[in-house]
């Protein structure tokens, strides 16, 4: 079962807080610092740097410690995103706890945090990524690229970027 609750900006509030929002694929080497690398220039563009923070992790240990996926990074790169410093790491209870919003890019991946978290009401911080594109069809998979060539990581891309074109839409219209 999918917890979803309203997406809450606490910056309407209180401006000295920052809304921190985690992207989370298998092994945070692919699809989610994909994500955080779109992510972050979405937020430098609307003007919202310091309001909020993004970071990526992975569900497993598999690339701990590695780079971005040069094929993720070529993609990127081609559509002139700036260079993404990146480490892989895998997220635990204590990193779902501190973010305001963790993102998904799957169904396993949303049930795996979802069963990570604490609390439930850390486990509703949990949603899809393409549940904020708002021309998503009814499968909000985003397949991971890894074992394919450089053209699934284009269109990992595209799904990536009306993501978090949706979800920071979102954000703002709640701020």
């Amino acid at each position: 079962m999918t917890l979803v609750r309203p997406l809450a900006f606490p910056l309407a509030e209180n401006r000295s807080m920052t809304f921190r929002i985690a992207f989370v694929c298998s092994g945070n080497i692919c699809r989610s610092p994909t994500a955080e690398a779109v992510m972050r220039h979405l937020v430098a563009e609307r003007d919202l740097v310091g309001e909020i923070e993004v970071d990526s992790y992975g569900v497993g240990p598999w690339h701990v410690g590695q780079p971005i996926d040069p094929r993720a990074l070529q993609a990127l790169r081609a559509r002139g995103y700036p260079e993404l410093r990146h480490s892989a790491r895998m997220i635990d209870a204590d990193d779902i706890a501190e973010r305001d919003l963790v993102i998904a890019i799957d169904r396993g991946h949303e049930a795996d945090l979802q069963g990570l978290a604490y609390t439930v009401e850390d486990a509703a911080k949990v949603r899809l990524l393409r549940s904020f594109d708002p021309a998503v069809g009814p499968d909000p998979h985003i397949p991971d690229p890894y074992y394919g060539g450089a053209r699934g990581f284009d269109r990992v891309l595209d799904m990536i970027e009306a993501g978090c074109r949706g979800l920071l839409d979102e954000l703002q219209q709640r701020r």
